[in-house]
């Protein structure tokens, strides 16, 4: 047998144990739900459209749990009113699927190409360790939409924007209709002064808003004025799932949650995450943005489930990315690689809810955020890169600087996507200003 046949069978079987391995995990620590919030999107609409209801006066049975996204959401999932049950899963499931693979395709190919790995191999990998990632699993379980926002934010960020074609912003924009938080991104937008993309992100938000209002106006009248701001359909604030900056200051007083030391964090978190966004893009570093900014979302919301921290996943696979980058055998290369590999199995671990019941004491606080302190460490540590020449181009290649204007470089010159571009990290001991000089609701939630 050749030797790359030879290797090829290896791979294969390498794929073949690591999938029965995590399915032999996921038989023991995934959670089921029984697609429960999949449940809720499915009787809201049944009850809207066959029984002539108002969509968001709908709870589930036996909870007070109801449809709390805006009434566009309602509009893209009105086909589910006419599908049974089961398809309703398999659509669900299959799509969270699709949206994964190619978003971590987008990711980790780059990488793949210029550590000359095995592209599939790579990918394969990639997605059985996805599985096995509570924040995923979570995702599926619940049948949340979580994964198709950020895949519909990632093809701004990571395809269009780069590439400065001119509708860039709106997948930004149709997120924010579905779902309000995803809406940070267009602040993120604007504080990089990519006015052009904002503006388009605010503009289909403001489109599939009022489309949805013109179609189901009494929907949209009870969403903006009542059910909106219904925060008793949240849930506890204080319980452990709830893994933002809110939950944590709610689990140090449960019953009286201070709002000045949360709005408090809230801005100082703010503070570095613009400073580290508007870094990343004078760079030209758009997936650090995206990483950034969707850890910053995780922390500022004042609720992010579990099942939410998959906004995380763009940060861990570039912490493995910087870490290739790095010299081999380097202490950068090993602390990078046990960054990404200890919090990516925090973040399998289920490691909260030990401390579900009592969080109280110096152990609860710290178990019972763990999840936040990671969100926290990836916002603050996750390393900006800069370009390269291509990989197979000499010193003399350019590199031109990225225009902020219009969030790409210059034609002609060397960078995403055309080529594969080799990251080296911000030199960290160069002073801000010159960095910048080189380059120009709710419950069921």
């Amino acid at each position: 047998m050749a030797q790359g046949a030879r290797r090829t069978a290896g791979q294969v079987v390498a794929v073949a144990v690591l999938a029965v391995a995590v399915a032999a995990f996921l038989s023991v620590a995934a959670v089921r739900h029984g697609f429960f919030d999949l449940k809720v999107y499915y009787g809201a609409l049944h009850f809207w459209v066959h029984d002539h209801g108002e969509i968001y006066d709908y709870l589930k049975p036996g909870t007070q749990y109801g449809f709390t996204y805006p009434p566009f959401a309602a509009l893209v999932m009105l086909p589910m009113a006419y599908l049974p049950w089961p398809a309703a899963i398999t659509v669900s499931v299959a799509a969270t699927v699709v949206v994964s693979a190619v978003l971590v395709w987008w990711l980790l190919d780059p990488v793949a190409r210029r550590a000359g790995w095995t592209r599939w191999f790579v990918l394969a990998v990639a997605l059985c360790l996805a599985a096995a990632f509570e924040p995923m699993r979570e995702t599926v379980n619940f049948g949340q939409v979580n994964m198709l926002l950020l895949f519909l934010v990632a093809v701004d960020l990571l395809r269009l924007l780069p590439a400065g074609n001119r509708w860039a912003g709106v997948g930004i924009g149709l997120a924010t209709a579905i779902k309000l938080t995803p809406g940070v991104f267009i602040v993120y937008l604007l504080i990089t002064r990519r006015f052009r993309a904002a503006g388009t992100a605010v503009v289909a938000a403001a489109a599939a808003t009022l489309l949805a209002a013109a179609l189901f106006p009494d929907a949209a009248r009870e969403f903006w004025t009542s059910a909106l701001w219904n925060t008793d359909r949240v849930g506890e604030l204080a319980f452990v799932s709830n893994q933002s900056l809110r939950g944590v200051v709610a689990r140090l007083d449960p019953e009286h949650p201070s709002t000045l030391a949360w709005l408090a964090l809230v801005l100082v978190t703010l503070a570095v995450w613009g400073w580290r966004c508007r870094a990343a893009v004078a760079v030209g570093d758009e997936a650090t943005g995206l990483a950034l900014t969707g850890a910053l979302m995780c922390l500022v919301s004042p609720v992010t489930w579990v099942h939410h921290l998959v906004w995380l996943i763009p940060a861990l696979i570039l912490l493995v990315d910087n870490a290739v980058a790095a010299p081999a055998g380097s202490l950068r290369r090993r602390a990078l690689l046990a960054g990404a590999v200890v919090s990516y199995l925090l973040l399998c671990s289920r490691i909260v809810w030990a401390w579900e019941k009592d969080f109280t004491g110096v152990g609860g606080f710290l178990g019972s955020n763990t999840y936040v302190w990671i969100s926290l460490a990836l916002l603050v540590l996750l390393p900006i890169r800069t370009w390269a020449a291509p990989v197979g181009g000499g010193p003399g290649d350019p590199v031109g600087p990225v225009d902020p204007a219009v969030g790409r470089r210059p034609a002609g010159s060397a960078g995403q996507p055309a080529g594969v571009a080799q990251f080296v990290e911000v030199n960290r001991r160069t002073a801000t200003g010159q960095r910048h000089r080189v380059a120009g609701p709710l419950a069921v939630d």
